[in-house]
C-alpha cells in the first residue's frame, strides 16, 4: 500500500508536515538479477550447444503427455523450490511451443 498525502496535523493516521514527493534516480540495487544481453546471448549459446539435462528432457515428455502435476513434482525435486520448479516448467513449455511452431 503506497504512503498516503501527509495531514499536516501532528496527530492520527497520516501526521506530518507536508512535503512533495522526489522522483529520485533508481539505485544500481534495483537492478539486481537483470538479464544482460551479453549473458543471455551466452545462455542462448550454452543451451544450442549442450542441450537439455537428462531430467529436462524427461519433464519436457511429462508436460506433453499432459502430466503437469507429475512434471511439477519432478522439477521442484530437482532443483529444490517450487519457484524455480514452476519457473523452469515455463521455459520448457515455451521450447515445445516453439517447437511445435516450426
Amino acid at each position: 500500500m503506497a504512503p498516503q498525502q501527509k495531514s499536516g496535523i501532528a496527530t492520527g493516521l497520516n501526521k506530518g508536515h507536508i512535503t512533495t514527493r522526489r522522483e529520485l534516480a533508481q539505485k544500481p540495487s534495483q537492478r539486481k538479477g537483470a538479464l544482460g544481453k551479453r549473458t543471455a546471448f551466452v545462455r542462448s549459446i550454452v543451451r544450442e550447444v549442450a542441450g537439455f539435462a537428462p531430467y529436462e528432457r524427461r519433464v519436457m515428455e511429462l508436460i506433453k503427455n499432459s502430466k503437469d502435476k507429475r512434471a511439477k513434482k519432478l522439477t521442484k525435486r530437482r532443483l529444490g523450490t517450487f519457484v524455480r520448479a514452476k519457473k523452469k516448467i515455463d521455459e520448457l513449455s515455451g521450447v515445445i511451443a516453439e517447437s511445435r511452431r516450426h
